[in-house]
């Protein structure tokens, strides 16, 4: 296939950018943050929600001065690359591509239980690595198609969400959603953040598109803030609700509580039971293609910038898209179904997701010192208190992630250490050639 390096095709406008910032996400509304129950009640999971609901808001206002600023693929890669050095581009590169490569196969995982409870003779596994080799075979066709076929699939599971809603609500009862609302004391709030981050983790893949954004100046901002205010609508909802309707303890540590929770209301043979089941799907596939949109541009600009080999900066000339960054990335995650479990993949996901908030809330601190003449499209509303409070929570989160997941933290933080003792020794190698 021809290849060609230079430019990425403009063709997203806002409601492409609304539905790949909701899409991204939205996925987290149908699974993966009520594990967060299970380690904190329902009333230490709607606190912890409402602490990263805060960090999210004041992130994302303060995020997209970065975002239009520097419109790049790389995203935070880029911001901390131009305010931080090499290295802490490296650092900001290396915890995106953790956060976006495992939030997928945590999706896919989500997908085989959906479809295995539609058809019990549908093994989890097998069906997961169907979707995936599916939807980048989607996303090979061009990022026109890809986003389009995003946006279709965000508002189908907006609409079903809020079906949804309406289906659970007259079964609300205030009783159940207090009852054992707080097992663990408030300890619990802090080892419920990383189920919280779920519902809104991975919103900030819209800067990865940011290249292929027609006037981004203009667009940027309307597609986050638009995306960030229809998120903590739905998660909220969708939390409240449906810890109202039975003992929220049978839904804590399953990948499909909402057709659960319709199959307490009407019951599992139900013909809206399956019907709602079938459709909640949409939410899955919309983030999973919208991931793979990112993560695939992340794998691009880093190969670009010799962070990872070249080949994965090819694009293909008819489509421009990069296809190698979607084959590989594909194949990561692909392992990953194979070698870990939702949970573990939720908890590893979410620690690259802070670890970034925290360097990107540095980098524009430090580009507001260090490159004040710097155009930036948008401003960060109430400087310097939004990215201040951003950062101070994403502090406290990474550090209750790590005290409640010791271990997978040490397999986050070595992996970040092989990455760059590698980028280190291949640096000298280079300056050697050179000299």
């Amino acid at each position: 296939m021809p290849e060609n390096p230079a430019t990425l095709k403009k063709a997203i406008r806002p409601v492409h950018l609304w539905a790949i910032s909701v899409g991204l996400v939205i996925s987290g509304e149908y699974f993966g943050w009520n594990y967060g129950w299970g380690v904190a009640g329902t009333i230490g999971f709607l606190l912890a929600t409402l602490v990263v609901t805060l960090l999210y808001v004041t992130f994302i206002f303060s995020f997209t001065e970065l975002t239009t600023a520097i419109p790049n693929a790389g995203g935070p890669f880029s911001y901390a690359r131009k305010a931080l050095g090499p290295i802490g581009g490296l650092i900001a590169g290396y915890a995106t591509l953790v956060e976006f490569l495992l939030a997928t196969p945590a999706i896919a995982f989500a997908l085989g239980n959906y479809l295995h409870f539609l058809h019990p003779g549908l093994p989890v596994l097998g069906t997961a690595i169907g979707v995936y080799l599916l939807l980048t075979g989607i996303n090979l066709l061009g990022i026109k198609e890809s986003a389009a076929f995003t946006l279709l699939f965000t508002l189908l599971a907006v609409v079903e969400l809020l079906v949804y809603f309406g289906i659970v609500a007259p079964h609300f009862k205030m009783e159940n959603f207090l009852k054992d609302a707080l097992p663990f004391g408030y300890s619990g709030v802090f080892a419920a953040l990383p189920f919280a981050v779920w519902l809104y983790v991975c919103i900030e893949g819209v800067a990865m598109v940011a290249e292929e954004v027609k006037n981004p100046a203009r667009n940027i901002p309307i597609g986050y803030i638009s995306g960030i205010l229809t998120l903590v609508v739905l998660a909220i909802a969708v939390m409240m609700f449906t810890g109202g309707i039975t003992n929220w303890q049978r839904l804590s540590a399953i990948d499909y509580p909402l057709p659960e929770a319709i199959g307490i209301v009407l019951g599992k043979d139900s013909g809206i039971t399956k019907i709602f089941a079938g459709i909640g799907l949409f939410g899955l596939i919309a983030s999973f293609n919208g991931i793979i949109i990112s993560y695939s541009r992340q794998i691009f600009a880093l190969a670009r910038e010799g962070y990872l080999p070249s080949l994965l900066a090819a694009i293909g000339r008819k489509r421009q898209t990069p296809y190698n960054a979607l084959v590989v990335g594909a194949l990561a995650g692909i392992i990953a179904l194979c070698i870990s479990r939702t949970d573990q993949l939720v908890v590893l996901s979410v620690l690259g997701a802070i670890v970034m908030y925290i360097v990107s809330m540095i980098s524009l601190f430090v580009l507001r010192r260090k490159e004040p003449q710097l155009e930036r499209p948008f401003k960060t509303p109430f400087y310097p208190w939004f990215p201040a409070i951003a950062l101070g929570l994403s502090v406290i989160t990474l550090g209750a992630i790590i005290y409640y997941n010791r271990l997978l933290s040490v397999i986050f933080f070595a992996g970040l250490l092989v990455t760059w003792i590698t980028y280190l020794i291949i640096r000298k190698q280079k300056i050697r050639q050179l000299s």
